[in-house]
């Protein structure tokens, strides 16, 4: 079966990047998207329609036009996984994890046992939880077949 598999949240590491080597060499049949992972191009996304000197007003605009394509790829997409990383405080994915939830769109969260406790409510919306993108493969082995 092929699906769409969203992949949100953390930018630091490689878990993008296992998940879709783990993926193919067991030749699952899925399309990963992704918003765009790189921090600088995504805070400036707004810089197209008119520089901003207040941060605030850069940020919103950049926002918006990274919703754009965030917004088109949650709705089409069959699975998203979420990933919370420990460095940094994922807002964007906790509210890819919350649109996944408004939409009927079923989730994977992928983060460490230490941000159970704040990630509680997203945690029991999503359809599973794991530690590893080894374990997101083997989700996505077992529900793809």
């Amino acid at each position: 079966m092929e699906f769409n598999v969203y992949l949100s949240g953390e930018i630091h590491t490689d878990w993008r990047e296992q998940i879709k080597k783990g993926a193919a060499d067991l030749k699952l049949d899925l399309d990963f998207t992704s918003a765009i992972t790189n921090h600088a191009a995504s805070d400036a996304a707004g810089d197209l329609l008119l520089p901003e000197s207040d941060g605030f007003w850069r940020d919103h605009k950049s926002a918006k036009v990274n919703a754009i394509r965030t917004k088109n790829l949650i709705e089409m997409c069959d699975i998203a996984v979420i990933r919370f990383g420990d460095k940094y405080k994922q807002w964007n994915a906790a509210f890819d994890a919350g649109y996944c939830a408004a939409l009927g769109k079923p989730y994977i969260t992928l983060h460490d046992e230490d941000i159970i406790h704040p990630l509680k409510e997203v945690d029991a919306a999503a359809m599973a939880w794991a530690q590893t993108p080894a374990q997101v493969v083997e989700i996505l082995r077992y529900t793809s077949a």
